[in-house]
């Protein structure tokens, strides 16, 4: 191991910077068996040590690679989108509150890690891109309806220093990180180091595309991040992906994703971190990579990492970084060994291959990410094909529609509309079928919400935003819109069709998720496919046709048009982005974005927020009452929801629209607010009585206790009674009754949101019980004080018979579980007998225990900062 001199900084050639090095802190043997997570790690540990002996003791703990030990990762930085970041400064500001209550300094509750904010999520498509004023009117419902949001971020601004943020109307959170906010190496007080974060959004890894470690985690455990605390973990499992052969002709990054989606899903890495390697990653543009990291989170990653190399600078030069920062980044990675092709002696704990000439043109649906259907095969889900009316109707208010329609088609999303590439194909689509006199089918409500101004500026030089708009694919903003489920509303026409025929429509969308109930509460059916094939099934308005083969449309002349006839070549793609996508573009964007002395505010604001009474927005959250803070007995709990396989965090804490009759609804019409000025469940997550309301409030969940009927229903126990589910929390909480979610496998799967959390703990849900969890929602149940328990293996609530009149106990239960104990579980059925079986405590590190133990992160975070205040004034 490494004495004192080797884990000091040395000069790093070819620059007047120091750095740690990996290589000399280990030797060359032991780092030539390093892949790149484990060497970002090293030198995350070997800089952050206080002591040799704590170095050597850490370097150990990753470079064995078992997982069985805890070592600390300080992420350099913290990136929010608002769905979720705002809750998040609204705990924050709440803890200064509770802080402060308990005779401590609410001062020192401010971020101490470079925090960044971008307000992505709160736009709905309230007017389709068939309109050319559609931005400015969606902007301007959504400064209105979101004033008091607003609001509380401009006092977070100020009130809180290292916290930076960017307000509606500049793109998406993670296209953004990749385009401007990450430097790849940063350098603080003459020390070279990589960039690495943490953020509140599942799809953070869009970032590992270049190079930079990182992943989404819950809002609390952001929050820790903020103020300067480690995140405790266990090295997980990192598998190599080894990329082959080099895509087809017409195979575009969403299809090599979608496929890769699948693959991965199936190869079960989940809670892994997967590295791409092989000669096939020299075939993937930085574009390309950003939008296989994106989505990670459906494979169920901890993150997909893709190594710095010649790749990263390029793309590095054409978003306008410095000469001097791109010399940096090389000369770093090499040095510290990630650049390319790490040698062959690196060693990881499964290594899966997969030819990228095996993929062709697909979507995934209709419910989920890893749902592949190429695209051929659509048609061959069982339903006729429906008669598809002339495109003489001229509006969407006389048509009828059948099963199989497409009612939303978007471009949406930074998993996509961050690909140059993918951009440049739908745009020369939409070009080609004007120029053939094609249209839109009228029922088809369209939009384009690019996550970067950038993408404005490149297709308006390639003159292609007018062919788009023509389509009906005009910008309607730069947010996340239909991928996050505010796709704004359809004619009332069609929505009272799909009511009354009971229809299956279709949205399709260049987004990352398509679960049950997200795109819109009246659509049944969700499409992920590339920008392009969303333009062509614009256009065909109908999935019950093979789009690859069949006559799509016919043109003013009357001849019939197919896909091949309006797809572009690949030189065609490659001219227009050597043509038309250059550095000036993102310079002159992100110039007017970042203004130089963008940090220095001293505008003075409260330190404590002053919180109104009468939002339905913002207000102070409970987290520190002392009636919540109760621990748990564990002893007699009844199921809330007995649940299936992939309840998604989409069914915990849907964020899309909310529906008059919802709980939720009820609650803000008897606050006086119209329908009109609902607005959406994620953005009133800063309102604990609303957000609680939307806990498991998702119109097409199935609780198999609310005797077939979908929806937010429950059965209320002992009575029998199906009623809403909500309204049977409180009828539980009422009578102090302990509640119990029991579920199928990868349970919590979707986004970090940690109001899937929450919402289940004000609900009085103080354990879940499933056959496995998705990584960032366990976390998320620890870190509100909810203990995951996972059944033994081929245990399962079928083959326990379950029905929902049982109750639960935890026999022989302590306060602080150990990690990975296995517990006992007594089943008390409805006629008296008993069944005690082996529960598996995933709690996985000691720091988690005490969290837990604690009543959760945010009280633990607390009772901290007051001690530390104590002990201030004592010395």
């Amino acid at each position: 191991m490494p004495t004192p001199d080797d884990l000091q900084p040395r000069p790093l050639p070819g620059t007047n910077l120091r750095y740690f090095s990996v290589r000399g802190a280990v030797g060359d043997a032991a780092f030539s068996r390093l892949n790149y997570s484990q060497r970002v790690f090293a030198e995350n540990l070997l800089r952050r040590a206080k002591t040799p002996e704590q170095a050597r003791e850490w370097l150990r703990i990753v470079l064995a690679r078992r997982g069985e030990k805890e070592f600390p990762f300080h992420p350099e930085r913290v990136v929010l989108q608002d769905l979720t970041g705002t809750p998040a400064l609204v705990d924050l500001a709440g803890l200064r509150n509770a802080v402060a209550a308990a005779g401590g300094d609410p001062t020192t509750v401010n971020p101490l890690v470079r925090t960044q904010l971008v307000v992505d999520h709160s736009m709905n498509v309230m007017v389709s891109g068939t309109r050319a004023d559609a931005m400015t009117a969606n902007m301007a419902q959504e400064q209105a309806i979101n004033a008091e949001r607003f609001e509380f971020l401009a006092w977070c601004k100020h009130a809180f220093s290292n916290l930076d943020v960017l307000m509606p109307g500049n793109g998406i959170l993670h296209q953004i990180n990749l385009e401007r906010l990450s430097p790849v190496i940063q350098q603080e007080n003459g020390v070279a180091f990589p960039d690495t974060l943490v953020g509140t959004d599942s799809h953070t890894t869009m970032i590992n595309g270049l190079g930079v470690l990182g992943w989404g985690v819950g809002g609390i455990e952001a929050e820790s991040v903020m103020l300067g605390r480690a995140i405790w973990m266990r090295l997980p499992e990192i598998v190599e992906v080894r990329l082959t052969g080099r895509p087809n002709r017409g195979v575009v990054a969403t299809d090599i994703v979608l496929a890769l989606t699948e693959f991965l899903r199936k190869a079960k890495v989940v809670a892994s971190i997967v590295e791409f390697t092989g000669d096939g990653c020299s075939a993937l543009s930085l574009g390309d990579r950003a939008t296989i990291a994106n989505m990670g989170p459906e494979f169920g990653v901890t993150a997909a990492m893709f190594s710095i190399d010649g790749q990263t600078l390029d793309y590095m030069r054409t978003t306008g970084r410095s000469e001097e920062l791109i010399r940096l980044t090389e000369i770093y990675a090499r040095e510290q060994g990630l650049w390319g092709d790490l040698g062959g002696k690196v060693e990881y704990d499964r290594t899966l291959a997969f030819d990228l000439s095996s993929v062709g043109r697909s979507m995934a649906g209709p419910y989920s990410p890893h749902q592949l259907v190429p695209v051929d095969k659509l048609i061959e889900r069982g339903v006729a094909k429906p008669e598809t009316p002339p495109f003489e109707q001229a509006n969407g208010s006389d048509v009828t529609i059948e099963d199989g329609h497409v009612v939303l088609a978007a471009i949406t999303s930074c998993t996509n509309t961050a690909n140059a590439r993918a951009m440049m194909a739908a745009g020369l689509l939409a070009r080609a079928a004007v120029a053939r006199g094609l249209a839109r089918r009228p029922w088809v409500k369209t939009s384009l919400a690019p996550g970067s101004r950038v993408v404005e500026r490149y297709l308006e030089d390639a003159g292609l935003l007018e062919p788009l708009a023509q389509l009906g694919f005009g910008i309607v903003g730069f947010a996340c819109t239909s991928c996050n489920g505010m796709s704004g509303p359809l004619s009332p026409d069609i929505v009272a069709q799909i009511k009354e025929n009971n229809l299956v429509t279709a949205a399709v969308l260049s987004g990352n998720r398509n679960f049950k109930g997200r795109v819109h509460p009246y659509v049944k059916e969700a499409f992920l496919a590339a920008p392009a094939l969303v333009v062509a099934y614009a256009v065909a308005g109908t999935t019950r046709l093979d789009v690859e083969h069949d006559v799509i449309a016919h043109d003013a002349d009357g001849i019939p048009v197919r896909l091949a006839d309006l797809w572009p070549s690949e030189e065609a793609i490659d001219a227009a982005l050597a043509r038309h996508v250059h550095a000036d573009q993102f310079l002159s964007v992100y110039g007017s974005m970042f203004p130089a002395g963008l940090d220095d505010d001293d505008e003075q604001v409260p330190v404590l927020f002053p919180w109104r009474e009468d939002s339905t927005y913002i207000c102070l959250p409970p987290y520190w009452d002392a009636a919540l803070l109760l621990p748990a007995t564990f002893q007699g709990m009844r199921p809330l929801a007995l649940l299936g396989d992939n309840i998604t965090t989409d069914d915990l804490s849907p964020s899309g629209a909310i529906l008059p009759e919802s709980a939720a609804g009820e609650y803000l019409l008897s606050k006086g607010v119209k329908v009109e000025d609902f607005n959406s469940y994620g953005t009133r997550r800063g309102h604990h009585a609303v957000a609680v309301r939307a806990t498991l409030a998702n119109n097409q969940l199935r609780n198999e206790m609310a005797g077939g009927r979908d929806g937010a229903l429950a059965r209320l126990e002992p009575d029998g009674e199906v009623m809403r589910l909500y309204d049977a929390a409180e009828t539980y909480l009422g009578r102090g009754q302990e509640l119990v979610i029991i579920a199928g496998n990868n349970y919590g799967s979707g986004s970090s949101r940690d109001w899937a959390a929450k919402g289940v703990r004000l609900l009085g849900v103080r354990a879940v019980i499933c056959e496995s969890f998705e990584r960032i929602h366990r976390s998320n149940l620890v870190g509100m004080g909810v203990l995951p328990l996972e059944f033994e293996s081929g245990v399962t609530r079928h083959t326990l018979g379950l029905d929902g009149t049982e109750r639960f106990t935890l026999l022989d239960w302590h306060d602080l579980p150990e990690p990975g104990a296995v517990l006992c579980l007594e089943i008390l059925r409805a006629d008296g007998r008993a069944q005690i079986i082996g529960v598996i405590c995933r709690i996985q590190t000691q720091e988690e225990a005490r969290v837990f133990a604690a009543g959760g992160l945010l009280p633990q975070m607390k009772n901290d900062m007051v001690r530390c205040n104590a002990a201030e004034a004592e010395t």
